[in-house]
């Protein structure tokens, strides 16, 4: 008897582990301040914004949400919130194999989010950090082309836009290379993809041959592939 009901407990065990693979991806964390509220768990297929999962939280603001994935690939955490707020905010994250944290508060909710537990974040991060350097030196430089005093000077304003111009063109080329200098991450073919390409096919090809076979046969990876293929046949 007690070897049967030894058994059982083992069975149980296994099943309730038998869950998770080495594909599973587990997002979990907590919304400070949020008393009540529905998080979804989305991301992009075939060009639609589908949700995955949904949550409704109440009172302490924890959540947890799991997926199976074939690659890396870009999740949203999207809340919609139920406190007369009209305002809905969405955390853009990397998302990968594994267990991923997300922490953050309802009122800076896609704004102050730390994110951790995916290397190919760290990476977004990254980028988009030096990134926003570019895009405010843009918005500055656009403050100024709207100036009164720089509208009526000729030469000034055409000082300002070659210098917004090449500002544009610095920015683009920290994209094209980033994508190559890390052709062993899976953010690379994302950048490639929504970032740059509209480049010439020649630095697009460098970055899809430059590819690890992971990367190479991630959703990304695929996806560049195909649309080179498909410029390469209008060309």
């Amino acid at each position: 008897m007690k070897n049967i009901l030894f058994l059982a407990v083992i069975g149980i065990f296994m099943i309730s582990c038998a869950g998770d693979t080495e594909q599973t991806m587990t997002v979990s964390g907590n919304v400070k301040g949020l008393k009540k509220g529905t998080l979804y768990l989305q991301k992009i297929q075939d060009s639609t914004l589908i949700t995955i999962d949904s949550l409704t939280v109440e009172g302490n603001g924890n959540f947890e949400f799991k997926t199976e994935m074939e690659s890396p690939e870009i999740f949203y955490l999207y809340l919609k919130k139920e406190d007369n707020n009209d305002i809905n905010d969405r955390i853009t994250f990397f998302g990968e194999p594994g267990n991923i944290t997300i922490n953050t508060s309802w009122d800076t909710f896609d704004t102050k989010a730390k994110i951790e537990g995916s290397e190919t974040q760290k990476k977004l991060e990254e980028y988009r950090g030096v990134m926003s350097k570019f895009n405010t030196r843009n918005l500055e430089y656009l403050k100024f082309r709207f100036d009164p005093q720089v509208l009526k000077d000729s030469t000034a304003l055409d000082s300002v836009k070659k210098l917004s111009d090449k500002n544009i063109l610095r920015g683009y080329l920290y994209a094209l290379n980033f994508a190559l200098n890390n052709r062993n991450s899976y953010i690379s073919p994302y950048i490639a993809l929504t970032e740059v390409s509209d480049a010439n096919t020649k630095y697009l090809d460098s970055i899809n041959n430059s590819f690890s076979p992971e990367v190479a046969n991630s959703k990304y990876g695929k996806e560049l592939k195909k649309y080179l293929e498909e410029i390469k046949k209008n060309e």
